[in-house]
């Protein structure tokens, strides 16, 4: 509220000469200086998708909220059992599925499915039908070319809206332009964002984009726990628990360093679709090896600095559209795309033969220098922080100008006013002052006199009454008429007219959306392959080489990512898998030799890297270079990152299966043995093909020896049975009569490992190497004696192990079984001695048969 106050003061004799001070504040209240607000007061993403299933081919489509664009697949086959849909809903965990009420009996059955799992994590999707009507081909494709897209300009004809969303969209996959048009018909059904908004107000569309699942390597959730790719936790902070889990420590964990949301929105999406394309992956560790590079480090560094500016770009254009730009969103904005220019004039310097720094340097074009420079020239940013509203800079608009030259002479010009009115007010009135208040106009305030108790004490001459407020009462008078008359509304005037310059700012601001998009593109890009570049310097990762001809892969003292970084000592090895010899590898050793590491080495030290103190490292837990760490080798070439080995040659691998670690869940209700059979063996068993990869440990020990040894025979005899097209498969067991008993046929796909030892009087040596051959041993006894157990039970131990495999009977410990016969024999006594002799019910031969009898037997 603005106010003017003029307080004279009075003498016993009448008015004496007053004193005015006048102040000016800003109508809304005045906050503090505030921090550009950031994306992570952002709703939650969802994604809504729509799938129709027709004559063996998918049509694909959904809706982001996340950045409001709606992503198509291109038709594609899919078997009956809709595997390519089940990839699709497990790499982009959908909000709600939408189809068709007319589907045929296979898509029926897989959303029946669906719906049924209550398991499911974090939640199941919800499944909307729609009526077939709603996915006519005509009324899809009226749907598309009638919509309101902000990234279109307005002065586009029908003809040439038509034309580009054809450049964009393939309007000859029919079932997807179906699925398009039954997405956008439930968009806006449901008013997807914009729930609250008057109903004109459509969902905010910023783009159209291709989504595929071309060459991707097929890896499922249990593979990403086993290989402890992602591994989220609760957030130990109590005032962060709104925002659910945190990463904790896991691959995606050591390797994101990237500076912006959007850069490790991106790094997660390509560990989540590994891929097989070359060239891909090629032009992705180009980029990285030249950062690398020790001159280039000053420039990467720069580089790194410049993408911490980039922010949240489509939320903010989301805003814009829906209206609702906020006076941060501004500042954010002007910061991200100065910064988008930093980026381009750093990579015009870069070698234009890599492909990354040639499309930043192209297509950061001279948009957003001409956005940067409107909204440079038009935006008060001081201002607008200061009164918590968009305002603009001087010389933009003369009448603006003009308003607020107005505006500022407002005080003096009023406290002149309240001095007059002052003079002419009743002399126990001991002063006055003239306020403004918006859509109401200028007012006489005057302060509550103890005489005015009632409402009709208020009434004055020569003014009219409006209300009381805080002991204060408002009046017009003759004169604030006058100034209403004469200068009107000047804060809703200037704030309509600045209002409407904001609205013209957006409108060239969402005309240029689409360079802004493809900033945050190759922004988060860039940001990716710098956070792998920067990992790669500080762990001492070398770069993969990729050979299509090679089924399989060649690791050359391979390095496991995570136990390098907690081991005090760390034995690397080498791996090999990619000749028609040795397809199948089984691998032997003593307990806590290495083997389960070889396999499952990321779980050992987890728990010493995480704590706050190192603890000793025990024995048998020294990290080596294991078969997960083959897989995460592989892993990360096929994400495009240096790796932790020497020398890596990596094939063609098109999927990842593990059986490591059992997901235990009571809500699933199945034992751990049904568990590793149902999820996880028969996934690899029914899916792997002679280029994938096969990580199998302890398999069979959730049931019985014997009948857990005849299925891990059975599972590895079936791949055995495959000759050319076997999976290369690689068995860490301590069944040693799998090879005992000669379980699996000999033959050229069949290599037995183990892990090197060597013993020294009583004690057992780890080298933690691997080499042919198998273990003769389980060693038990030595890991009890370094578990701490009593040397009384390791040793009874050993004596039943070798009394078993001699074939022997097993005989009681001579000590325990005296002991036992005095317990029989004080008991005996304990029972004559409670017998009542006089008692002529007793009769002693019963008893002798019953009691004493069966007693004397188990003593002798």
């Amino acid at each position: 509220m603005a106010s003017v106050a003029a307080t004279p003061a009075r003498t016993p004799n009448g008015p004496g000469p007053g004193e005015a001070s006048a102040s000016f504040p800003t109508v809304a209240s005045v906050p503090g200086p505030q921090e550009p607000e950031e994306e992570g007061e952002e709703e939650p993403a969802e994604i809504h998708l729509c799938v129709l299933w027709n004559s063996g081919y998918l049509g694909i489509a959904y809706y982001d909220t996340s950045d409001s664009t709606i992503h198509f697949m291109p038709d594609a086959p899919d078997h009956e059992s809709l595997k390519l849909l089940q990839r699709v809903l497990d790499e982009i965990d959908p909000r709600s599925v939408v189809t068709s009420a007319k589907q045929d009996e296979n898509m029926t059955r897989f959303l029946g499915k669906l719906a049924s799992q209550e398991h499911r994590e974090p939640k199941r999707p919800e499944i909307i039908f729609l009526p077939s009507v709603d996915f006519g081909l005509e009324i899809s494709k009226q749907r598309l070319l009638s919509g309101n897209y902000s990234f279109i300009p307005d002065s586009m004809t029908t003809t040439e809206k038509i034309l580009f969303l054809s450049s964009i969209i393939p309007f000859d996959c029919l079932l997807m332009v179906r699925a398009l048009g039954g997405l956008l018909k439930f968009l806006g059904r449901r008013r997807i964002g914009v729930e609250l908004e008057e109903y004109n107000v459509s969902v905010p569309i910023l783009g159209f984009k291709k989504f595929v699942l071309t060459n991707l390597v097929s890896i499922d959730q249990d593979t990403y726990s086993v290989l402890q790719i992602f591994k989220s936790e609760s957030h130990p902070s109590v005032y962060k628990v709104a925002s659910g889990l945190k990463e904790g420590l896991s691959l995606f964990g050591i390797l994101n360093r990237c500076r912006c949301k959007w850069g490790e929105k991106l790094l997660r999406l390509w560990f989540t679709r590994p891929t097989q394309d070359l060239g891909e992956l090629n032009s992705r560790l180009d980029v990285i090896q030249f950062f690398l590079l020790p001159q280039n480090l000053d420039m990467a560094q720069m580089l790194h600095r410049l993408l911490g500016h980039i922010k949240n770009v489509p939320l903010i254009l989301k805003r814009m559209k829906l209206s609702h730009t906020k006076v941060s969103d501004w500042q954010v904005l002007y910061k991200t795309v100065y910064s988008a220019l930093g980026l381009r004039d750093a990579c015009r310097s870069l070698p234009q033969s890599i492909q990354l720094f040639q499309d930043i340097a192209q297509e950061f074009s001279d948009d957003l220098h001409h956005i940067a420079s409107l909204i440079g020239k038009v935006v008060d940013f001081e201002g607008s922080l200061a009164e918590n509203r968009f305002t603009v800079l001087p010389n933009i608009d003369p009448e603006i100008d003009e308003k607020k030259r107005r505006l500022m002479g407002l005080p003096s010009f009023l406290t002149e006013v309240a001095r007059k009115e002052l003079e002419n007010l009743d002399s126990r009135i001991p002063s006055c002052s003239v306020i403004y208040i918006p859509l109401i106009g200028f007012l006489l305030s005057i302060p509550r006199l103890p005489s005015m108790v009632e409402t009709s004490d208020f009434e004055i001459e020569g003014l009219d009454f409006m209300f009381l407020s805080e002991e204060k009462l408002h009046y017009r008078s003759a004169r604030t008429k006058e100034l209403d008359a004469l200068l009107g509304d000047l804060h809703c005037d200037i704030r309509d007219q600045e209002t409407l310059l904001m609205h013209q700012l957006q409108c060239q601001v969402l005309a240029r959306a689409a360079v802004l998009t493809r900033v945050l593109d190759l922004a988060s890009r860039l940001d990716v392959l710098l956070a792998l570049a920067s990992a790669a310097r500080d762990y001492g990762y070398s770069r993969p080489r990729y050979s299509p001809q090679l089924l399989g892969v060649r690791i050359q003292n391979g390095r496991h990512p995570l136990m390098e970084l907690c081991a005090r000592t760390f034995v690397p090895n080498s791996a090999e898998c990619g000749r028609d010899i040795g397809r199948v590898k089984v691998i032997t050793g003593p307990n806590s030799s290495g083997k389960s590491i070889y396999l499952k080495q990321i779980y050992r030290s987890l728990l010493r890297l995480a704590s706050p103190s190192p603890q000793p490292t025990p024995p048998g837990a020294v990290p080596v270079s294991s078969l997960i760490q083959v897989g995460l080798i592989t892993f990360m070439a096929l994400v495009g990152s240096f790796v932790p080995a020497e020398e890596a040659e990596i094939g063609a691998v098109d999927a990842i299966f593990t059986r490591i670690h059992s997901c235990e869940s009571i809500s699933l209700g199945l034992s751990t043995f049904m568990i590793d059979l149902n999820q996880q063996v028969a996934k690899a068993v029914n899916n792997a093909t002679e280029r994938s990869l096969v990580l199998v440990d302890e398999f069979g020990k959730g049931t019985n020896t014997v009948d857990g040894l005849a299925l891990l025979a059975a599972v590895i005899r079936h791949w055995l049975a495959l000759g050319p097209t076997c999976p290369h498969v690689f068995v860490a067991t301590n069944f040693l009569s799998l090879v005992h008993l000669q379980l699996l046929p000999q033959g050229p796909l069949v290599q037995y490992l183990t892990m090197e030892t060597c013993e020294d009087g009583d004690d057992l040596v780890f080298f933690y190497q691997v080499c042919e051959g198998v273990a003769r041993a389980s060693h038990a006894s030595h890991t009890a004696t370094q578990a701490g157990l009593p040397e009384k039970l390791i040793a009874r131990g050993k004596q039943v192990s070798d009394l078993i495999r001699s074939g022997k009977p097993i005989k009681p410990v001579q000590e325990l079984l005296k002991e036992k016969q005095m317990e029989n024999c004080q008991t005996l006594v304990d029972k004559f001695l409670k017998l009542d002799l006089e008692d002529p019910s007793l009769d002693l031969d019963i008893f002798m048969s019953q009691e004493v009898l069966p007693a004397a037997t188990t003593i002798l």
